[in-house]
């Protein structure tokens, strides 16, 4: 019954910063886990960072580490994703997702989500 709206995507120029938003219909985040996901026309769905629940640390993408930053507010039941010295190969439409359960997950595999955003497209131009 939860639902997962992304919104923030955007044109930016190479070296730009973009702040993307995944609001969802309950609390969710910072209790179960939730990743954010990417793909590229003629790419394969890639993982860019996941999180659990509570003091679990979140994971990034070798590409993305040191240059994205994932986050959570829980009492507007958002999740968040920056992103910052942006690339051309960032470009892509992202999506949120969620993995109920004991939100001891954290992985960049699709299969192990049951529920996705509408996605939202973000391009880098250079």
């Amino acid at each position: 019954q939860v639902q997962l709206v992304e919104s923030g995507g955007r044109l930016v120029q190479a070296g730009g910063s973009l702040r993307l938003f995944c609001v969802a219909s309950e609390r969710t985040f910072g209790i179960y886990s939730m990743a954010w996901f990417r793909h590229a026309p003629g790419k394969d769905r890639e993982g860019v960072s996941c999180i659990g629940a509570g003091a679990l640390p979140a994971r990034y993408r070798d590409s993305v580490r040191g240059r994205f930053s994932i986050s959570v507010d829980t009492a507007k039941n958002t999740a968040v994703l920056q992103m910052n010295n942006l690339k051309p190969e960032d470009t892509a439409v992202y999506y949120c997702s969620w993995a109920p359960g004991d939100g001891l997950l954290c992985s960049h595999d699709a299969r192990d989500y049951d529920l996705w955003g509408q996605g939202t497209q973000v391009t880098v131009s250079s």
